[in-house]
């Protein structure tokens, strides 16, 4: 998980987490807002793991929202271990950076926001076609979404 900022037309500025799964690639979710705090983290987590149950490890900065208390009540109650970066080394979460890159490149850098409403659209509709057009060679040449289903498919009943 990371958060990246952004702007809108106006110059009001608006914050994004991004979570981003290691194994599958898959982009779980790209959540704005005007301010983000660990209370936002939370409830995000807690939707993901009702959809997906709760992971073994996040991969957090050290920023206030991730090392508060809220967060780490979250984790101990799923039993999940919080992994920090090193300060200063953005290489330590390279997943999630290079997932912020795109969503920079390819969706932040193109569209002039109106309102959080409109950027909350145009966000979602980035993310999902990130999960379902690009192949990863590390994925067999297999898109986030087609990797997802393939290995759920192998699971046991």
């Amino acid at each position: 998980m990371d958060f990246v900022a952004d702007e809108f037309g106006n110059g009001e500025k608006f914050r994004m987490l991004t979570v981003v799964d290691v194994f599958t690639r898959e982009a779980l979710a790209v959540d704005a807002g005007l301010r983000l705090r660990g209370e936002n983290v939370v409830e995000t987590l807690n939707r993901l793991v009702y959809r997906h149950s709760a992971p073994k490890y996040v991969f957090v900065d050290n920023g206030s929202e991730f090392t508060g208390r809220l967060m780490d009540m979250w984790a101990y109650h799923h039993g999940v271990r919080l992994d920090f970066s090193r300060p200063g080394k953005p290489t330590d979460n390279s997943y999630v950076e290079t997932f912020n890159g795109s969503l920079r490149d390819e969706c932040l850098n193109v569209h002039w926001f109106k309102t959080l409403t409109k950027a909350k659209h145009i966000l979602e509709a980035w993310r999902r076609d990130y999960n379902e057009t690009r192949p990863y060679s590390s994925l067999r040449d297999m898109t986030t979404a087609e990797f997802v289903r393939n290995t759920k498919e192998l699971e046991p009943a």
